[in-house]
Parts: structure tokens; sequence; C-alpha cells
């Protein structure tokens, strides 16, 4: 049976983001609750011991649920924490869950110098003289080795900073931690991990300054299923979010005012928007984000007046601001001169070999021996584009292998109409003149030398030099 390396399936997503672990009596109604609010403002889901929790010596049993229950904590070190039994206890436990499952674990120094924590020494030391006298030795050193443990982590040292500032900093960090580790809702969206850790890698959502992303390559690659899986993971970290798909289709049809209002509808949904035009949506576009950390996709953009009426400068819109574009047409992004452009490529033989077989058969191997052969074939034929792995893989799903070997052989000769349909719209968007290029190409020059293929068209007043890289970028 032809199967794949296995791959571990979607982490189900944690009750809580983050377990804040703090001494209450130094930090509760100061630092630490700062530092809650501003998580809890950005989207994080937090866990907050109860003061009344504290009541007793011993930790409760709900605290340990809540660690395990949680991707990491941040503890923050104040000056009496290692006074605190229940401190501790928390912090063993952490550190079991960080030793065991690979937990995250973020150290916060607030005003403590986390080399007395290494060494205990100084009011560690004081503090841990107490708990001899009280406690049982192998207590008191499993206290002692997760101190350390966890004292060795590069953390935050607030080293008399402004708070705000301070508090912004983690903020942002865990922020762009956590979007790599949320899971991905569907089975089927193979290979698109690696995608998403290279796309958050130039979104940058840790960073303070707008940036606009630009996501291009050919039709079918997955550029909208990319970009709506980053919205749905990101969006709880912004003020306000749009997604306005098939926005060339959309602009044709009901024009740019349309889209305008639903992109400010989407953002401030109780409120209603009446304008007419587009210089007037720009202005109410600029006047009412310009404050607002919001996040904006742009699907299948295909002319630089879709920028310029949605989403117009930077400064539309608040510090921290993300927009993705995506398109077909790399010029046009570099026109808009946006912060970086991600590329997709197509899938790998182990992907493309996985989506195809989900799609025809319902699961990543193939089933019978008869089919093996059969499936290598139209894998290499759809060349590890996502739209002509799924198309193919659903039609040829449910039928026996005659009918395979009989559309296979009909594949050599004529390609499949909804993919065709689909690649239609990149032919439909040129100008008359590449068009006339493109299937002059297809259809007498396909293999000959550049250089006399470029003779010829530039004699037909083809234009060749530009014509040739406009179909470049829009079709391919």
């Amino acid at each position: 049976m032809l199967s794949l390396p296995s791959t571990s399936s979607s982490i189900s997503r944690k009750k809580y983001d983050v377990f804040l672990s703090f001494r209450g009596e130094d930090t509760r109604k100061n630092f630490t609750d700062h530092l809650y609010h501003a998580l809890k403002r950005s989207g994080i889901i937090i866990f907050r011991d109860d003061p009344k929790l504290e009541a007793g010596e011993e930790i409760a049993p709900e605290l340990f649920k809540a660690i395990q229950q949680s991707w990491c904590s941040v503890i923050v070190f104040s000056e009496s924490y290692a006074t605190s039994v229940w401190c501790l206890d928390e912090l063993t436990e952490i550190v079991k869950q960080k030793n065991d499952k690979g937990y995250k674990v973020f150290p916060v120094f607030y005003d403590v110098d986390p080399s007395d924590l290494r060494k205990q020494k100084g009011k560690v030391e004081e503090a841990f003289a107490e708990h001899e006298k009280r406690y049982d030795e192998d207590k008191v050193q499993r206290w002692r080795y997760a101190l350390t443990q966890v004292a060795n982590i590069k953390g935050w040292h607030l080293n008399h900073r402004h708070e705000t500032e301070f508090i912004g900093d983690i903020v942002k960090k865990i922020t762009a931690r956590l979007c790599e580790t949320y899971p991905i809702a569907h089975d089927e969206l193979v290979g698109i991990s690696s995608r998403l850790k290279e796309l958050y890698a130039k979104i940058d959502i840790g960073e303070d300054d707008g940036r606009v992303i630009g996501i291009c390559e050919m039709c079918g690659i997955g550029k909208t299923t990319l970009a709506r899986v980053a919205y749905t993971q990101m969006s709880s970290h912004f003020e306000g979010k749009s997604f306005l798909a098939d926005v060339r289709d959309v602009s044709n049809k009901c024009g740019l005012v349309s889209l305008q209002k639903q992109l400010l509808s989407q953002i401030l949904p109780d409120e209603c928007f009446n304008f007419f035009n587009v210089y007037e949506g720009n202005v109410i576009i600029n006047h009412r984000l310009s404050n607002k950390r919001v996040l904006i996709v742009l699907d299948d953009v295909d002319n630089l007046q879709h920028l310029k009426c949605l989403v117009g400068r930077r400064d539309w819109f608040g510090l921290g601001s993300r927009i993705i574009v995506t398109t077909r047409d790399e010029h046009l992004l570099r026109s808009y001169r946006v912060d970086d452009v991600y590329k997709p490529t197509t899938l790998n033989d182990n992907d493309a070999l996985r989506l195809f077989n989900l799609k025809a058969f319902g699961c990543e191997n193939v089933p019978k021996e008869d089919f093996i052969e059969l499936v290598e074939h139209v894998v290499g034929y759809a060349g590890g584009l996502p739209l002509a792995l799924e198309v193919l893989g659903s039609f040829l799903c449910d039928r026996d292998a005659i009918q395979w070997r009989s559309a296979i052989e009909r594949l050599k000769r004529d390609s499949n109409k909804e993919i065709l349909d689909r690649l239609q719209i990149s032919f439909d968007g040129l100008e008359e003149r590449e068009k006339n290029i493109f299937l002059d190409i297809a259809c007498f020059f396909n293999g000959e030398e550049k250089d006399f293929v470029m003779k010829v068209l530039d004699g037909c007043e083809f234009f060749p030099d530009i014509g040739i890289d406009i179909l470049i970028k829009n079709l391919y």
C-alpha cells in the first residue's frame, strides 16, 4: 500500500492562553493587574487566581488544573515571591509541565535580580531558611529546583523602565508567539502550517508599525485560503477586523463604494454609513479608523484603485494595524509599496499526495493496490497545484479503476473544465495585446528559442518586452 510519513494531528486549543503566576501581596493591585488587563485587551485568554483562594496555606486543586489547561505561564517574580509556599507550589507544577510536555514559560523579573533567584541568595535565601524549618527536605528541594530552572530562562527585566512600555513589550511578544501556535481547524488544509509560519514572519504581529503584506502567486495556489486562516487566527488581537472577499468581482459588479461601506460596517458594526462616492468614503475611513488597530484582508485585488480607495495610506489606521492583500499581480503590490510579499509555492510531493488522497478516497493513503499507479499519474499531472489536486480528487472520488484510466487518457488531451474555468479568470484579466501574445506563444511558439519569439512578436508590434513581463506577473 502506498503510504505517507505520519503527521501529527492539530493540537486542540487549550482552555487558557496564559496562566499568570505572581505574589499577590507584591503586585496584585499594581503591576500584575495592569499586565492582566493589557493581555486581556489583546484578546488573550488568561487565568488569574481569585484572591479568595489564597486564604488557605495549600494550593487549591483548581490552580493545578488551570496550569495544565494553559498554553504557557507568565511568572512575575517580585521581592517576596519566594516567601510564598503557594507561589512555589505553582512554580513546581509549571516546571513539571514544561519538562514533560513542552509547556512554555515566560519569566518577568519585577525589580528583582535573576541571579539572586538562580543562586538563591539575599531575601530568597532568607525565605528558604524559613521554609526548611517548616517543611520536609524533599519538598523544599523541589521548590529550589523549580526556582533555579525558571530563573535560568531568558525573560523580561523591568530595569527602571516605564511600566506601560514594559508591559507593552511583554504583550507584543506573547501575542506574536501565540499566533504561531493556534491550531488549524480543518484537517484538509494540507501543507498550510509551514506556509503560515513563513507568512507570520513577514506579518510580524509583534511590531507597532503598520504593515501591508502581499500574498502573490498564480491562480489556484491557495492565496485566499492562506489569508483566511491567518485572518481567523490573528483577528482576536486587533480592535477591528474586515475580510473583503472577491474584491475584483465585487468592485466590477457593485462598485468600490459598496466595498468601503462593507469595510466600515465590519469594523464598526453598530453604525450605519451613508455616503455615495469613493472620496467621501476615503475621508470617513481615515477619520474613523486612524486610531484603531485593525486587521484587514483584501482578497483578489487586480487594480491599484482598489488599494487607494480601501486602505489608502498607512496613517489611515492605528499603530500595529496589518493589511493583507492577495493578488496575481506582483507589479501592483510593488506600485503600492507594500512592506513585503509572500509567494506560496506548490505543494511538495508528500503534501500533494495527502491532499489528493483526502479528496479522492477520504483518507491519507491509497486503499487499493490497483489505484497506486493511477494516483501517481494524476498527482504528477496536477504538479502540486492545490486547486488541481482538489478538483481532480473530487472528480475521481467513488469511481472505479476503469473510469480512472479513461479520465487520465482524457486529461492528456483536454484539461478539466473546472480547472480551466478558474484559470480563465487570469486570462480574462489581461489587456487584448497580452492575450494575443499568450495565444501566439501557446499555439505557434511553444518550445521555441526566446530571442526568435521576441523578434517575431516585436515585428507584429506586440511590444513583447513589457507584454511578456505582464504575462509572467499575472499568469504565473
